[in-house]
């Protein structure tokens, strides 16, 4: 295991730096650009588009699939990935998540509204899509949709889920009762039963659960982390400057790129909220909406969410208390060490239901995309045999991942999320003048005030290649 982990982190120290960190930062700066700065621009349109309902009863709302690209973006890594950045990178890297969260906000605008033009549509009226379908329609590439589908659902079913079901067990650490021995393995198999539950009853069960308590356990945590910077308001000076500070201590990024404040607030800024990864676009290509712009703004509000919200509660949380951050304390330890300086005892227990109930969420959001991806390598839905089988083994791949090492866990996962970014950020700025036209093609209608209505013909697309659409 020692040596398949070195080599992992080996080639993940190639591919963060530079690789990923050039690739993330020039496509967000040039769609940024690109789209006249549309993370600010149309940020208001944005907020009325989530509340716009669908013409028909049943269909699926831009905020039901807000919630479940949501679902799979506030997750643990909200929590222990964050601490792991603090720890191991400094409190610079909350700056980095910061920057690669505003400027990925485009990249997430054009990867959503690519999947809502190329989605297609299902025997029920539904529609669903994601990278594999305008890679696949948009580049003219099935094999590059196949090797994008597999590479997610290695990610998700496998990498992220893992992470999840780890990151959960791992906050029991700080209880009397835990044993290194059993109580992961107890923790990984009751997440994996009730998880299995909701997964064997589909995408419109996984819909239904996420859209009730995302928003809800949001709000929770928000809530939390505000009465922890009240408490502790005199300190907020001396975080800011720590966190200002470590981001740009270049002795220290370029000393030890790797472990740098730079690419720990990269890696874990994109773990968590997935801008140009290629994973929302599978959810956003569900929502009933008259335009495709319209869903690709809302899941740009998705990734202010998850990183300028609850990422940044987190942050907060931990570094206004006091407690200072060591490697020791990675992961959890650090998040329940410092509500510990205010709440004792009760700290360690809301994080560790909040971990449980950003796991749980996380792994459904996750599922959902991987049914997408099934979909797609079936040519249709597989039939129920088929993703019995399959969510009977995802199932089983939770409760294996409680009981691994974290370092292999994050690594692994590391490795697979680079490999599928590759891919869809390849794609999306083969593709983005795409999204760009239609951007162009909305703003026009809605300035002449019509609602905007998407047609093909509009942004120079033939109208029969586009399955949904016509």
């Amino acid at each position: 295991m020692s040596f398949i982990d070195n080599l992992i982190s080996t080639i993940n120290g190639y591919l963060y730096y530079p690789i990923l960190i050039i690739i993330l930062l020039g496509t967000g700066l040039y769609f940024t650009f690109r789209s006249g700065f549309i993370q600010f621009r149309l940020l208001g349109d944005a907020f009325k588009v989530i509340v716009e309902k669908p013409e028909h009863d049943g269909d699926i709302s831009s905020f039901q699939a807000l919630m479940v690209s949501t679902a799979s973006r506030v997750g643990t890594g909200n929590i222990v990935g964050v601490a792991n950045a603090i720890c191991l990178g400094g409190p610079g890297a909350v700056f980095w998540m910061w920057i690669i969260a505003i400027i990925g906000g485009a990249s997430a605008f054009i990867e959503s509204t690519l999947a809502q033009i190329y989605k297609r549509r299902s025997d029920d009226g539904t529609s669903y899509g994601g990278p594999s379908y305008y890679i696949e329609k948009g580049l003219g590439s099935r094999k590059l949709g196949v090797i994008f589908a597999i590479a997610l659902i290695m990610t998700y079913a496998l990498g992220f889920n893992m992470l999840a079901s780890f990151n959960l067990q791992d906050s029991f650490r700080v209880y009397g009762f835990y044993d290194k021995n059993t109580t992961p393995w107890i923790i990984g198999g009751l997440l994996a039963l009730v998880a299995g539950y909701c997964i064997l009853g589909g995408g419109k069960r996984i819909i239904k659960f996420t859209s009730f308590i995302v928003p809800f356990m949001g709000l929770i945590y928000v809530l939390m982390s505000l009465v922890m910077i009240v408490i502790n308001f005199s300190n907020i000076p001396a975080m800011f400057k720590l966190i200002l500070d470590d981001a740009f201590n270049f002795k220290a990024i370029f000393g030890g790129v790797a472990g740098s404040a730079l690419v720990e607030g990269i890696k874990r800024g994109l773990y968590s909220n997935e801008a140009g990864m290629g994973s929302a676009p599978n959810a956003a290509a569900s929502a009933v909406v008259s335009h495709p712009v319209k869903q690709g703004l809302v899941q740009m509000i998705s990734v202010f969410l998850d990183t300028l919200v609850i990422c940044t509660a987190t942050a907060f949380m931990s570094l206004v208390s006091g407690v200072v951050p060591t490697e020791e304390l990675a992961g959890s330890p650090l998040v329940q060490k410092s509500l510990a300086t205010v709440f004792g005892s009760y700290g360690n227990i809301f994080i560790t239901v909040s971990l449980a109930l950003f796991a749980f969420t996380t792994l459904l959001g996750n599922l959902y995309y991987c049914d997408s991806c099934l979909s797609y390598l079936f040519k249709k839905t597989p039939n129920k045999y088929v993703m019995i089988c399959f969510r009977l083994i995802a199932s089983l791949v939770i409760f294996v991942g409680a009981g691994m090492e974290m370092k292999f866990v994050w690594n692994f996962a590391d490795l697979l999320m680079g490999i599928m970014t590759i891919i869809n950020i390849s794609s999306i700025l083969l593709l983005g003048g795409i999204s760009i036209k239609a951007l162009n093609d909305y703003i026009d209608q809605r300035s002449k005030g019509q609602e905007p209505v998407f047609m093909a013909k509009n942004i120079g697309l033939d109208e029969s290649k586009l399955d949904y659409w016509k």
